[in-house]
């Protein structure tokens, strides 16, 4: 069921994903070219590669709910649902969770601000997007099928560290993301699929 629900995800660049599923749910959506009008938009945070309402608008409809946290939504518009972590929204056939996100050896995302990781629960899959976070001790023993896992550094884990995470949350699959954009290339994603060669399934997506 996993490898067959990997197939309706595309990764947008950056933190950015599309699911495909019997809902169009976005995750981050930052510098697209527009794409199917979203069902859901998940805004992990207020940073602008994150909280970007410009390319939210260009996937945004009428009946668009958009799930973030408290500060990215004073900067959007439209349905918006405010969540902190710890939170659970039952959409119907759409299940959230609210994690928390943040940095434990850095300073660009503070515990404190209350910023979101989010698990989503739809097509009995679990689908976990980090934030961005480094290896917090909350994501050790998640129960998720899917998760996606920021591997750059600098504002977020490092491959090494996303290896760790990855190890602790034994996803049936790892996808990793938050390079190519900002910071981070694609090396960082190869090295991060080497080391887990044999412990987790990783898939490296492609641009879409």
């Amino acid at each position: 069921m996993t490898a067959a629900f990997a197939d309706k995800m595309t990764w947008l660049g950056h933190d950015g994903f599309r699911i495909d599923a019997g809902k169009t749910i976005y995750f981050d959506p930052y510098q697209i070219t527009g794409g199917p009008v979203a069902d859901l938009i998940l805004v992990s945070h207020e940073h602008f590669d994150h909280c970007s309402p410009e390319d939210i608008a260009k996937i945004q409809g009428p009946e668009t709910i958009i799930v973030t946290e408290k500060d990215a939504a004073k900067k959007l518009t439209g349905d918006i649902r405010v969540m902190r972590p710890g939170d659970v929204l039952d959409l119907g056939d759409v299940k959230i969770q609210a994690v928390p996100s943040y940095n434990t050896d850095k300073d660009f995302h503070p515990r404190k601000k209350g910023w979101l990781g989010f698990i989503v629960e739809t097509e009995g899959v679990r689908v976990y997007h980090a934030g961005d976070a480094d290896f917090i001790p909350e994501m050790e023993g998640l129960k998720v099928d899917i998760a996606f896992l920021p591997v750059s550094g600098t504002y977020v884990m490092t491959a090494e560290q996303a290896v760790n995470a990855a190890l602790a949350i034994r996803p049936k699959l790892a996808i990793p993301m938050h390079y190519g954009a900002i910071v981070g290339d694609a090396q960082d994603a190869a090295r991060f699929k080497k080391a887990l060669e044999g412990k987790v399934d990783v898939r490296i997506l492609e641009k879409g």
